[in-house]
């Protein structure tokens, strides 16, 4: 039974917050998310993450939990392993996007996302888990729409990137990032972690103020300001550091089981 104290709502990021550097869910960080659950709170999985990535962490948690996949494109039942809900960027948005980005920043390369697959032009260079999936390579990123589109520079910074983006494109789509080297997201306009979070909240009759938060990049900041109370990773971006109610220990340390752990004891 859940206490009075302890929060109806958990929201918690992936990478780099929950899971473990080498991308695993450690047993100490599974058997918490087991008392959330077990206490009858809502456990909450917001991510950047394509519901393709969520299978091995679905797994992990023994399909426990519900899934705002793709920054609050596409929310996943890690029950049945279906998106119930999508929210996808429109296809002259794309096209629109794509040539402002195109004519501003020339050496951008562009891949998308779509419900169910990813596609890439041919110079973009796809991150550690798609190298070894089936993707394919596309001419064209505005064919049909999708539920983010990712720009690639090769040698920007992710911060000055997004800021650039953002002033060229940002009264068209949602621009974030949560990467370590030059790679934008993009989503559809007002759709962010923090807008599909509200919305599961809002079913459940949750309260913003009865939700925990955790996140460690620029793309969970809109979660974190929404949620009553918020941790950041103790090895997040500085930007995230900087907004929290609180920091708990590394990803690597299980920060957010030992949070959890007290709140459910």
């Amino acid at each position: 039974m859940q206490s009075d104290l302890a929060p109806r709502l958990v929201a918690t990021d992936l990478d780099g917050t929950a899971l473990r550097t080498d991308g695993t869910v450690s047993p100490r960080t599974v058997a918490a998310f087991g008392r959330v659950e077990e206490s009858g709170a809502v456990l909450a999985f917001v991510t950047g993450r394509p519901p393709r990535w969520m299978g091995g962490v679905a797994s992990a948690v023994r399909h426990r939990g519900l899934a705002i996949c793709a920054n609050g494109a596409l929310i996943y039942d890690l029950h049945t392993e279906r998106i119930v809900e999508s929210h996808l960027i429109s296809v002259d948005v794309l096209e629109e996007v794509v040539a402002q980005l195109r004519a501003n920043v020339p050496e951008l390369v562009f891949s998308v996302e779509y419900e169910a697959g990813f596609a890439h032009e041919s110079d973009f260079r796809p991150g550690r888990l798609d190298r070894t999936r089936d993707v394919k390579r596309v001419d064209s990123v505005t064919s049909r729409p999708c539920a983010k589109l990712l720009a690639l520079h090769p040698r920007m910074d992710p911060d000055e990137l997004q800021a650039t983006v953002h002033e060229l494109v940002g009264h068209l789509v949602t621009v974030t990032h949560s990467s370590r080297r030059g790679l934008i997201e993009m989503s559809a306009r007002g759709v962010t972690k923090a807008t599909a979070l509200a919305a599961l909240a809002e079913r459940h009759e949750i309260e913003s103020s009865q939700a925990v938060a955790f996140g460690d990049m620029p793309n969970d900041l809109p979660m974190l300001s929404w949620a009553g109370t918020s941790y950041a990773v103790a090895n997040a971006h500085p930007l995230v550091l900087a907004a929290v109610d609180h920091v708990t220990a590394t990803n690597d340390d299980d920060g957010v089981a030992q949070v959890i752990e007290k709140l459910y004891p």
